[in-house]
């Protein structure tokens, strides 16, 4: 073998292992993202459930039942007597 032949195979035989060493990186980022896409996938599906649970509440608080037993309740309140209540139109 010549020196361009020795030349010629240590430079495929780095290119072999450069691409072994691509390939090994590549799937270890693959399983790497394919992780944090199950972990922020669920977390997607916890905030999801969240939100729902906080409409409901936020739906049940805001009755108007609810508002008035809260404003009777613990702040006291009561409705203005008819005398009391003034209207103003534009």
């Amino acid at each position: 073998m010549t020196q361009v032949g020795y030349f010629l195979f240590a430079l495929l035989t780095l290119a072999v292992i450069a691409s072994g060493i691509g390939v090994v990186y590549e799937r270890h980022q693959g399983r790497v993202l394919f992780a944090e896409l199950t972990r922020l996938t669920r977390e997607r599906d916890e905030m999801n459930f969240e939100y729902g649970r906080l409409q409901l509440e936020q739906s049940t608080l805001a009755e108007p039942n609810r508002i008035e037993q809260v404003a009777r309740g613990q702040l006291g309140m009561d409705a203005a007597p008819p005398a009391a209540v003034v209207i103003i139109r534009r």
